[in-house]
């Protein structure tokens, strides 16, 4: 019965090795499906209803899955042929007609990767290899936009997927250990994300929320005509270098912050929905960020880790590696970012 947390990985660098099953990593949301008969509910990482965003799932899901079944996977919204997060998001919303409206503008998909329960059997203390082969004959009855996740033992395969999937949207692969049991909430697989850095001017700074020191570097990078684009923030520190970080960019504050190339930020009646600009409503909160923003005199340059980017803001978390005196921050231009080969998300799900 919902709701049931999702099993999950944790971070390594590079592809393991060992007997794993490898599969794309897929930048969606995550979704355990319970099927009895006509119920059909969606269960959220959070453990929070997804029904009722997504209602173009249910008849396809009953199509597709048995009678009673609980399958874990992933709901992804495809843009031209490729992964479209931004789309994905903004299918969460209170209005019944906008969702209706978007479930057929922008329809999801669902792609199964396990099988938690089927029937009267409670699979979730059965090994990965017995709960994939019975997803993969359930699979027979799949048609999209329900999907089977393709999974390989071939590691140089999937270093292959590793590489190329990106191009489709996709951020990294999961590796499975094969004799490993279902385990909710625990971190018992292991995921290879994408990991880059860039050279970023640093445009402010947010105060941590326990107002000890800089919680948040706020970074951007310019474009061709020279003008500086929000990029999103840079954190991860630690409690001494949160205070040390303050005392650094203390001789930085504008005495003038009109004269900031963000400065519109600063008047509340700039924050129009959907501008991407700090402190604006977060979708999934519904409130605005309360910790204020300080502008800095665009004199420093960070180097900063990153997984992926997308529409010119970062995805995922974005770490500080180091400061770049060597660099001015107008040299700090979206060229530097790798934009990888694209490919078909169709490419992908055959694979």
């Amino acid at each position: 019965m919902p709701p049931v947390r999702p099993m999950l990985a944790k971070a390594v660098n590079g592809i393991p090795a060992g007997d794993l099953a490898f599969e794309p990593k897929w930048d969606g949301f995550r979704c355990i499906v319970f099927r009895d008969g006509d119920e059909v509910v969606l269960g959220s990482r959070n453990e929070r209803p997804l029904t009722r965003y997504f209602p173009e799932l249910i008849e396809p899901l009953k199509a597709g899955l048995p009678p009673r079944a609980v399958v874990d996977g992933e709901i992804i919204v495809s843009i031209e042929d490729r992964l479209g997060f931004d789309a994905l998001q903004q299918r969460i919303h209170p209005a019944e007609s906008r969702i209706s409206r978007l479930a057929a503008e922008t329809p999801a998909e669902f792609v199964a990767f396990d099988v938690l329960a089927l029937a009267d059997a409670d699979l979730m203390d059965e090994p990965f290899r017995d709960r994939r082969a019975l997803l993969e004959a359930m699979a027979g009855a799949f048609d999209a936009p329900v999907h089977l996740a393709p999974s390989t033992l071939d590691r140089s395969l999937a270093q292959q997927w590793y590489e190329r999937f990106e191009g489709a949207g996709l951020d990294g692969l999961i590796a499975k250990p094969r004799g490993g049991l279902y385990e909710p909430s625990k971190r018992t697989q292991f995921k290879v994300k994408h990991t880059r850095t860039v050279d970023v001017a640093v445009a402010g700074f947010r105060m941590h929320v326990d107002g000890e020191g800089v919680g948040s570097l706020v970074v951007g990078l310019h474009d061709d005509t020279g003008g500086l684009h929000h990029c999103g923030v840079a954190a991860s520190f630690t409690a001494q270098r949160r205070r040390e970080l303050l005392d650094e960019l203390a001789p930085h504050v504008m005495d003038d912050p009109r004269e900031h190339p963000w400065a519109e930020w600063m008047d509340p009646a700039a924050h129009a929905e959907g501008a991407v600009m700090p402190g604006t409503p977060n979708r999934w909160s519904g409130q605005r960020r309360q910790q204020p923003w300080v502008p800095l005199r665009l004199e420093l340059v960070a180097e900063v880790k990153y997984e992926a980017m997308l529409n010119g803001r970062f995805r995922g978390t974005t770490r500080f590696v180091r400061w770049r005196p060597d660099r001015t921050p107008e040299s700090c231009r979206f060229d530097q970012v790798e934009v990888p080969v694209a490919i078909g998300l169709s490419e992908v799900l055959a694979a």
